[in-house]
């Protein structure tokens, strides 16, 4: 019980990695708040299975791209929890279109939850943390964040941001006692993807990238973040670990 008492919020906790991050806090003793915009009953089954299984959850709706829907979502989870101990930006979108056809709002749109949404969660719970002597925040970032591919330029442009926004976040916010690093996931089987991984010769492609000669699951990238959320990873921050089967070694 890595996580025992500790108070934790997981934007995006609804399905996928998010799901899957929210049931392995809780596993581990974590009080869990899943964070969700539109899933809501993907996020009401969520804690379901997490108080099922002997854990403590609750599901609290918010726009991470909205400062003032941040700010209503911390406050509920301050007021339920007496306080927030891990943050977990995970809330993400994805849209494959090819750079030349990328629109305005649909750049403003990705760009704003992905990056804006992580930066206003951070600095929001932060304050919070300050208050209280310390914190862990952990960013799940994308091996997008330094691998290129096509039709993906605003999201692997934000998670460029989020592996920067991490050495930042983590550089200013040390000596108030709140490490943050970074989760990169390669290639995981979620909804996120869409029915990319469906094509036989897209996910060929992918398997062929991946030393380890499977695509991952969201189980996969738990670990890493129990590690960064707990006590154990108290001398690490700024750091960003890739959970990506090694494709992150390819050239």
């Amino acid at each position: 019980m890595r996580l025992q008492s500790k108070r934790a919020l997981v934007t995006g906790g609804s399905r996928g990695i998010g799901r899957a991050i929210s049931e392995g806090l809780a596993a581990q003793g974590a009080v869990v708040a899943l964070g969700y915009r539109e899933h809501e009953s993907e996020a009401h089954h969520a804690v379901k299975v997490v108080r099922d299984a002997g854990g403590v959850a609750f599901a609290v709706r918010a726009d991470i791209s909205v400062k003032s829907e941040v700010e209503r979502m911390v406050r509920t989870v301050l007021a339920e929890l007496g306080g927030i101990d891990v943050l977990v930006n995970n809330a993400g979108v994805l849209k494959r279109t090819p750079f030349l056809e990328i629109s305005e709002n649909e750049w403003d749109w990705l760009i704003g939850v992905n990056l804006k949404g992580y930066f206003l969660a951070g600095q929001i719970v932060a304050l919070a943390m300050a208050e209280q002597g310390g914190g862990a925040i952990v960013n799940i970032s994308s091996t997008a964040a330094s691998q290129a591919a096509p039709n993906v330029a605003h999201y692997c442009a934000s998670k460029g941001g989020v592996a920067m926004l991490t050495r930042a976040m983590a550089l200013e916010l040390a000596p108030l006692g709140i490490r943050v690093n970074a989760v990169a996931p390669g290639t995981i089987e979620t909804q996120l993807g869409g029915d990319a991984l469906s094509r036989e010769d897209y996910r060929s492609y992918r398997l062929s990238r991946i030393p380890l000669g499977r695509i991952g699951q969201p189980r996969d990238v738990v670990g890493a973040v129990i590690y960064l959320a707990s006590d154990d990873a108290r001398y690490v921050t700024g750091a960003t670990f890739h959970v990506d089967g090694g494709s992150s070694i390819l050239q």
